[in-house]
């Protein structure tokens, strides 16, 4: 299977697609700490809590794998 993805994507890019990302997991973090525990508060609370330091760390995984030459075809770029 051939890889189409560039091999450097600007910081744009990355910070775009963490908070697409993130956005999916507040809708299923909401929803499963809901249908656990019944209360409104408490999932709303986790979905803040859980959604500030997830987004970062998502951002820099994202920065540090777009350095990183492996397992990326040198012919492509």
């Amino acid at each position: 299977m051939e890889d189409r993805h560039e091999p450097h994507e600007y910081r744009i890019r990355s910070l775009t697609k963490a908070i697409t990302y993130r956005v999916i997991i507040l809708v299923l973090d909401f929803t499963a700490v809901y249908l656990l525990t019944g209360r409104y508060e408490v999932a709303l609370g986790f979905m803040i809590v859980s959604n500030v330091y997830t987004s970062i760390a998502y951002y820099f995984h994202e920065r540090i794998w777009s350095g990183i030459a492996w397992g990326r075809n040198p012919a492509a770029g």
